[in-house]
């Protein structure tokens, strides 16, 4: 049953993998950068970034010499920013390594990499028979064998781990994992799976069983927060103020305007400053949280006293500095607002 399994992963493989740039190349570094970028991100828009970053800095020495705030620009619009900051301490890292470990242990040790990373470029990399186990391969596997243990606790991990082991062909790590990878997202989907033209079907417990939509399992333990915010525009002589956001909350790191933090709706009026009012309860969404957020345009006559950690900058160097989505949208509605006049 095992042998059969992983035999015909790879047959499935052979005639259905997908065409990515990364997999053109056995070097460390571009298989790293693209498992960082693909880590919470579709596989198209991730490709369009892979390759911005491979033509800004194409060596892990390039990556490492540049500043946290140009790797954060270039990285603007992907989300989950701790990746990117991970992404160049890591480049540090393997610099200072000599360059790229070569074990599946150096390169777990490398800031922002997991098992499931380190597994992926160990095995596509350097040919270790490690085995991955993501959100694709916890699905095909609980389906295939039937596995209702919920992949989100100890034991689940623990189970699902093993398996993937048992079924890696010490002989072909990189083919098997990326088969998997593939199987999961093309053939073995999470919705809408295309079980009556899987190579898997008669050996599948969960399709005899009428399982495929419950498997895989995973408790649900997260509760999303909404939070309120208002984002001021201070617009002066053709300069606007801009701080960083510091540790400990979402966008470490990126930088935004004024804002206000509301625990309940926000009740800031436009009279409270003279500020116009552009914009109100935009939505954004993020993994555990929701944002609502008001924009306000105010252009004061002096320019005000801020907290130490704002600066001034020109409107037309704003692009210099990373933002998150949630500013830059801010951003698009000021300038509407200011052509409309």
């Amino acid at each position: 049953m095992n042998r059969h399994f992983t035999t015909t992963i790879l047959e499935w493989f052979a005639e259905n993998r997908r065409d990515l740039p990364w997999r053109e190349t056995s070097d460390p570094y571009a298989i790293w950068l693209s498992e960082i970028i693909l880590q919470q991100t579709r596989i198209q828009q991730g490709m369009a970034y892979w390759q911005r970053f491979m033509e800004r800095w194409p060596t892990v020495e390039q990556l490492a010499a540049a500043t946290e705030d140009e790797v954060l620009r270039l990285w603007q619009g992907l989300g989950y920013y701790t990746r990117a900051r991970n992404l160049h301490a890591a480049a540090q890292q393997i610099v200072a390594m000599g360059g790229f470990p070569t074990t599946f242990e150096g390169i777990r040790s490398l800031k922002g990499v997991g098992d499931y990373t380190a597994a992926a470029i160990a095995s596509i990399a350097f040919g270790l028979p490690v085995a991955v186990v993501d959100g694709n391969v916890y699905r095909v596997l609980a389906r295939h064998f039937g596995i209702d243990t919920p992949i989100n606790t100890t034991e689940g991990k623990k189970l699902f781990a093993a398996l993937a082991q048992e079924m890696l062909p010490p002989d072909r790590p990189s083919d098997y994992n990326q088969a998997m990878m593939d199987f999961g997202a093309i053939q073995c989907t999470p919705t809408s799976p295309r079980c009556l033209l899987c190579p898997l079907m008669e050996s599948c417990e969960a399709l005899r069983k009428g399982r495929v939509g419950e498997l895989p399992v995973k408790l649900k333990r997260l509760k999303i927060q909404t939070r309120h915010l208002t984002y001021i525009y201070i617009r002066y002589k053709g300069e606007t103020a801009i701080h960083r956001r510091g540790e400990g909350d979402i966008w470490q790191g990126l930088w935004e305007v004024l804002s206000i933090e509301h625990y309940q709706a926000p009740n800031v009026q436009c009279s409270m400053f003279d500020a116009q009012c552009i914009r109100k309860n935009v939505r954004h969404v993020l993994t555990h949280r929701i944002i609502l957020a008001d924009f306000y345009l105010w252009e004061p006559e002096e320019r005000p006293s801020l907290p130490q950690d704002y600066i001034w900058v020109d409107e037309k160097e704003l692009d210099k500095y990373g933002v998150p989505r949630l500013v830059e949208r801010l951003f698009e509605e000021v300038k509407k607002c200011l052509q409309q006049r």
